[in-house]
């Protein structure tokens, strides 16, 4: 590990300037996407809060204002579960130049849903609708020197491999199971987008990373879904006892965004156990670096949205 990877005492403090650089983080309302965006604000960067509820994301811009005065913040609405929603989000950027964007939204364990144009809801708003953000916003990516995609995925994606033949769990719906194939799914994408990205000579970083057991809204919002309080008061309580907070959990994935040195496809997460403490490399199933199944991914990820990463060669 060279000294720009040596990361026991990375803080936020450690963000490089971010003067003068732009960033989308999806998600920016709640949790470790909030504390993604504030920091990058406050280290100067003008931040997109790309936001499903628009009361949330507004009240998530007024409060970053009155905790970092003078940030440069914006919210515009996305909804990662609606392509069409996608598509206006991407065409609003109107192709100006884009540093940073950080695929942060997630949901977790709901009960069964389809999302606006018919997918398993984890599947589609975890992974498909981030690949076709990304893809929409590539064009700016590969024209802004330095530009980083980081998607945030969990260490909760050991537990299940995508199944290509049922991405969207029609044969049966396990909630756990569906989240940890999502999350496997980011991973894979993170992995066939750097290699990509390789083979066309861009020196866009594609990396990924995860909070650990970061204590935010996600752990609760399935079981209330369900109408399992018991159950939601349960994750309330662990969140208290083991989690760690959601500042603490947003620290990986803002190493992955600004540190300097961090590598295509790496995996960053807490140190101690991947569970908590200042961000290093974690660990990962390893079908999550196979390029025969992350092109088969690819293929299927384009073909459910229609977008087609036309920008990029590989």
């Amino acid at each position: 590990m060279t000294s720009s990877q040596r990361t026991t005492h990375w803080t936020a403090r450690d963000i490089p300037d971010q003067n003068g650089r732009r960033a989308v983080v999806t998600g920016a309302n709640s949790g470790i996407g909030y504390v993604t965006a504030r920091e990058l604000a406050r280290q100067g960067a003008k931040v997109v809060l790309a936001c499903r509820n628009e009361d949330r994301g507004r009240e998530a811009l007024e409060r970053i204002g009155s905790e970092v005065p003078g940030a440069d913040v914006e919210f515009r609405r996305l909804d990662l579960g609606d392509l069409a929603s996608v598509r206006e989000f991407a065409e609003g950027e109107g192709g100006g130049t884009l540093d940073l964007l950080i695929n942060n939204a997630g949901v977790m364990a709901l009960p069964y849903r389809r999302t606006a144009d018919g997918f398993e809801t984890q599947f589609g708003v975890n992974h498909l609708g981030h690949f076709a953000l990304t893809g929409l916003l590539l064009p700016q990516l590969l024209a802004t020197p330095g530009a980083r995609v980081v998607t945030v995925s969990s260490m909760l994606h050991l537990a299940a491999n995508i199944d290509i033949t049922d991405l969207n769990s029609e044969r049966r719906y396990r909630r756990w199971t569906a989240y940890a194939r999502s999350k496997s799914a980011n991973l894979l994408f993170v992995h066939e987008l750097a290699r990509r990205l390789a083979a066309g000579e861009s020196d866009v970083v594609a990396a990924s990373a995860h909070p650990g057991y970061a204590s935010t809204n996600l752990q609760s919002t399935g079981p209330r879904m369900a109408g399992r309080r018991a159950t939601a008061a349960l994750m309330a309580v662990g969140n208290g006892i083991v989690g760690q907070s959601a500042d603490a959990g947003a620290l990986p994935t803002l190493y992955a965004a600004t540190a300097p040195g961090v590598r295509p496809d790496s995996f960053t997460g807490p140190r101690f156990l991947a569970w908590r403490g200042a961000p290093a490399p974690s660990p990962r199933a390893g079908w999550t670096r196979n390029d025969v199944a992350g092109e088969r991914l690819w293929a299927a990820s384009q073909a459910l949205t229609g977008v087609t990463y036309a920008a990029l060669k590989g």
